[in-house]
């Protein structure tokens, strides 16, 4: 740009400096505030990912559902969520599961009492599946076994599925209970499984149930069929009939192994969240039931069951060599089995 010349007279001359461009000013400012704006954004940018992130691990963490009211926090460890690898819970996911064992002798009335805790409409219960021994050769089997049951992952006619409340099954003490008591406890309260303990106060009466049965698994009285349960009463008066011979000379030495075995699993599970009920007082005090419910926090209901009992009214009745038995135990701590109708 040219400069400007002014003349004042003719001996003086003076320069005049050229004038600032308005445009180039702008453009300074302008690229200023684009770097300034630029540098904003980028640590805003920052922080919100980074908040993000951290958003999004809290909700990770937080899988399990909240705390419904009215639980007491003693009893959150058996409250469950399994994630089943073979179907989807759907709205269930949400629900609690209770797992549990019935543990009990063989004729104590588990099939009875494992049908009536069926009949609940949340309840799984999967029958006795250690009765397969390779279910229960070793440990490392039997716990395969319990994760596949309590992932709700077993399959039987009792699995209600997703909207199971309760899941378990029963255990005969002699089907690998009692030879891992120890294992197994430590299992139950590792995994938080209640176990209900069902037991026969009238061992005699047992041992009649068990002798019958036995000797119908090769008569099979009903039409070539063998059946450990019925559902009829004409059923139950044919296989009443037989009365099994009882050996006298070992029935007391038989009676208390009957009791060690069943004082050493109770002391071996004394530390695991249980229920100790027994057939007798099921049969006679329906608000036992109500117990079992309660214990397995499920919304009560009206259990039922279609089977019979088999050997009613008095033990006379049952035991080929009654008079012999009866002599036998009179007078000794197990003369109050002579008695019992139950």
């Amino acid at each position: 740009m040219a400069e400007e010349i002014c003349c004042f007279n003719k001996d003086t001359l003076i320069l005049k400096p050229p004038k600032k461009s308005p445009l180039l000013s702008r453009m300074v400012i302008l690229v200023f505030a684009v770097v300034l704006g630029v540098y904003i954004y980028t640590i805003c940018l920052k922080r919100i990912s980074t908040h993000t992130k951290t958003k999004f691990l809290n909700v990770q963490v937080i899988e399990r559902p909240c705390r419904e009211n009215g639980i007491e926090l003693s009893e959150i460890p058996y409250m469950h969520y399994p994630k089943p690898e073979t179907f989807s819970r759907a709205e269930c996911e949400g629900n609690p599961v209770q797992f549990f064992a019935i543990l009990s002798m063989q004729r104590s009335g588990s099939g009875w009492f494992e049908t009536l805790l069926n009949s609940h409409v949340n309840v799984s219960s999967n029958g006795e599946i250690f009765s397969v021994k390779d279910r229960r050769k070793n440990i490392s089997s039997i716990v395969q076994t319990l994760d596949k049951v309590y992932n709700l992952d077993w399959f039987t006619s009792a699995s209600k599925n997703q909207c199971s409340a309760a899941v378990g099954f029963k255990w005969m003490l002699n089907q690998g209970l009692m030879e891992h008591r120890k294992e197994i406890a430590e299992y139950f309260n590792r995994k938080g499984v209640s176990a209900i303990f069902l037991l026969r106060r009238n061992l005699l009466r047992r041992m009649v149930s068990v002798l019958a049965n036995s000797y119908d698994r090769y008569a099979k009285l009903l039409n070539g069929t063998h059946k450990s349960h019925v559902h009829t009463h004409e059923e139950a008066h044919i296989l009443s009939k037989y009365k099994p011979f009882i050996n006298s000379t070992s029935l007391i030495a038989e009676l208390k192994d009957m009791e060690v075995t069943r004082a050493k699993v109770l002391e071996s599970f004394n530390h695991t969240r249980h229920i100790i009920l027994y057939y007798e007082d099921l049969i006679t005090n329906r608000i036992k039931l109500e117990d079992v419910q309660g214990f397995l926090k499920l919304p009560h209901m009206k259990l039922t069951s279609r089977q019979i009992k088999i050997h009613k009214g008095p033990l006379s009745d049952h035991i080929n060599n009654w008079e012999e038995i009866n002599k036998t135990l009179t007078g000794t701590a197990y003369e109050s089995f002579l008695r019992s109708e139950y």
